[in-house]
């Protein structure tokens, strides 16, 4: 089996799959990383709102993880891919229309606060596009994983794919913090509306050039193939169910971090940022994916040779130092940070030491998905494609931990509400020492199919 991907990987012709996977690595951070910005539009509407956008988005994996998994094997990765594509387009059109119509008409009401229906197609659009980074993300990792033949070398690839993923992460925040500029009771969704047209085209080009991309399809089932029928599953895995669980925490973590950050630099009262402190806040924001980018591209040159648990132990430990050292500093203790805002162009603003403290952890964080995955599904061999559905269906982790950091943070404070992230990266530190030995050796991998004739 080894033998077998390891050649696959040697293959010069998987090149072009493994420069589409990066690409398409490249659009999940990007309709992702919408959510966190086009919060703080809502948020200046409805105070609850901030990270329900994101909550929605996520919450997607959770119906669709499962069956993404089962559409690898059906229909196979570049399939699954061009669907995603389609559906994509269709969930940022919805938010492109959500500035268009539905303004001037309450719906329903939250704690006697009238909502629009524009907010609600809002939230359709973000759950669309959910579906669409879901697929994106089963087809993406176990393809790289394969690609690399497991082990270090699939980790690596995961790992350069996570650096395009890191770079859009950067750009998009600051392109719609550019955009919206300041915040205040009258900008609406409408504002970015040049950059939602711009996803969309990027949508419909990414779908052409993947239509002509030859791809491998490792899992799929040909017509004329039984399979016997097993006692086994990804489940029966331990390493397999508690890097579910690490996933489940990981995504949360990874997008609690700067999307709380943004909410905290952008309430001047607290942060003490006076000018253009949403546009500030997203700057800040797009350094902490900026570090991720810079993270995943080191990784990738030592993940040859360090392994991904030495690395998930060693990120774990310094995170949770950051962040217990942001949590206990005083914000009158600041540091500049670079900004940018429509009226002042590229600039340096005075931030509280805590943000970038909190910003220092894209370094850390940076690795975390591709080690987990790779830890997790190391030794599956035929389940690994049931696992990238359940791993999927568990990003939705990234909507319902954030949410939750949210909701600490408008009850408690933004920097209490950090304790959480402490909570979660301390289990992925028990995960790398402990949880990710695989125990079950003795359940059979390999592939056993029975053939008969095609029907007439």
């Amino acid at each position: 089996m080894k033998q077998e991907t390891a050649a696959v990987a040697g293959n010069k012709g998987n090149i072009v799959a493994i420069v589409a996977m990066f690409f398409l690595f490249a659009m999940i951070s990007f309709v992702t990383n919408l959510a966190a910005p086009l919060g703080t539009i809502w948020k200046n509407h409805y105070d609850w709102s901030g990270m329900v956008g994101n909550f929605m988005n996520f919450l997607a994996y959770l119906i669709m993880g499962i069956p993404a998994g089962a559409m690898l094997v059906k229909i196979g990765y570049k399939k699954t891919a061009l669907w995603a594509m389609a559906i994509g387009a269709v969930g940022v059109f919805f938010q492109y229309l959500s500035g268009k119509v539905g303004t001037e008409t309450p719906t329903f009401e939250v704690g006697g606060v009238p909502v629009m229906l524009n907010f609600l197609i809002y939230l359709l659009g973000a759950f669309i596009c959910g579906f669409c980074v879901c697929m994106l993300n089963t087809v993406v990792n176990p393809m790289l994983n394969m690609l690399g033949g497991g082990g270090n070398r699939g980790n690596q690839l995961i790992q350069l794919g996570g650096s395009l993923n890191s770079l859009a992460g950067t750009l998009t925040p600051l392109f719609v913090g550019m955009l919206i500029g300041a915040v205040t009771k009258d900008t609406s969704i409408s504002d970015v509306s040049p950059l939602l047209w711009i996803a969309m085209g990027v949508f419909v080009v990414a779908f052409i050039i993947i239509s002509f991309v030859r791809i491998p399809e490792p899992h799929i089932h040909k017509k004329g193939e039984v399979k016997v029928k097993d006692k086994y599953s990804a489940w029966s895995f331990r390493h397999t169910v508690l890097g579910v669980i690490g996933i489940f925490f990981y995504v949360g973590l990874e997008v609690g971090i700067p999307g709380v950050l943004i909410f905290y630099l952008s309430d001047s009262e607290v942060s003490g940022i006076t000018a253009n402190a949403t546009a500030v806040a997203g700057a800040v924001a797009a350094v902490y994916w900026l570090l991720m980018l810079v993270g995943r591209l080191s990784s990738s040159v030592i993940s040859g040779k360090v392994s991904s648990r030495l690395q998930l132990i060693v990120a774990s430990t310094v995170a949770i130092a950051l962040i217990v050292v942001a949590i206990f500093m005083p914000v009158s203790i600041r540091v500049s940070m670079p900004a940018y805002s429509v009226e002042e162009g590229f600039s340096f603003a005075q931030v509280p030491l805590s943000a970038l403290l909190l910003v220092l952890c894209g370094l850390c964080t940076s690795i975390m998905w591709g080690s987990i995955f790779n830890l997790a599904v190391e030794g599956l061999g035929k389940y690994t494609a049931q696992a990238s559905g359940i791993f999927m269906m568990m990003v939705v982790g990234g909507g319902v931990m954030p949410l939750l950091q949210n909701a600490i943070a408008v009850s408690a404070g933004y920097m209490v509400s950090y304790w959480l992230v402490v909570a979660m990266l301390a289990y992925l530190l028990f995960y790398a020492l402990s949880g990710s030995k695989n125990v079950n050796k003795e359940i059979p991998v390999d592939e056993i199919k029975d053939s008969i004739p095609d029907a007439v």
